[in-house]
């Protein structure tokens, strides 16, 4: 890495969203990284498997750089939203694997090719004629919005949050804190709804 290097930068905060996502599956049973917890179905392992098949297909078809995976969830019979969730027979490795192979692949195409070369994203019409810094902001902003639903999904499961290990960005404080803190949020929203009745 190269100092305030642009592409290097780009790369550096798609690796901590991707980090971020990983993250938040450390330390839980099968059950919990899949378990749904939004009423949409939000889940953990799902939200790795999406983001492979994502960077995969930003990072490959979009630069003409082929990745040689399957994704049997992007078949014409495939039932809606099967990319964001993991099947019994998928294993958390399997999940992990692609989205290893998938970094890797996206790493390849962004160290072989300038921020200036041009891609084409079929699924975006008109608008899809692209350059590689534009598909690094994309997956960046897609990845840290996928990183915040997982931030919230892990907190519902066993309270836990933060950015990362060694550094969660978060006040330290204990539960107790927290607890009056989230009471004192509560009081002040229902004060709030109160003045506008």
């Amino acid at each position: 890495m190269h100092a305030n290097d642009p592409k290097d930068d780009l790369h550096r905060y798609l690796d901590a969203a991707r980090d971020a996502v990983v993250w938040k599956l450390e330390g839980l049973s099968e059950y919990d990284v899949r378990r749904p917890l939004t009423p949409t179905g939000t889940n953990l392992l799902g939200l790795v498997k999406h983001l492979a098949g994502v960077e995969l297909g930003y990072f490959g078809p979009t630069f003409g750089r082929p990745h040689g995976e399957s994704f049997p969830w992007h078949d014409e019979d495939a039932e809606p939203n099967a990319d964001m969730w993991a099947t019994a027979d998928e294993s958390r490795e399997d999940v992990l694997g692609l989205y290893r192979r998938a970094r890797a692949h996206a790493d390849a195409t962004i160290e072989a090719l300038p921020l200036d070369a041009p891609g084409r994203v079929a699924w975006w019409g008109e608008a899809g004629d692209v350059t590689l810094q534009r598909i690094m902001l994309h997956m960046t902003a897609e990845t840290n919005r996928h990183a915040g639903h997982a931030d919230i999904v892990r907190e519902l499961i066993d309270g836990k949050a933060g950015m990362r290990a060694g550094n969660t960005n978060m006040p330290d404080a204990e539960e107790t804190w927290y607890r009056a803190y989230r009471d004192k949020l509560e009081a002040s929203a229902k004060a709030a709804q109160a003045k506008q009745a």
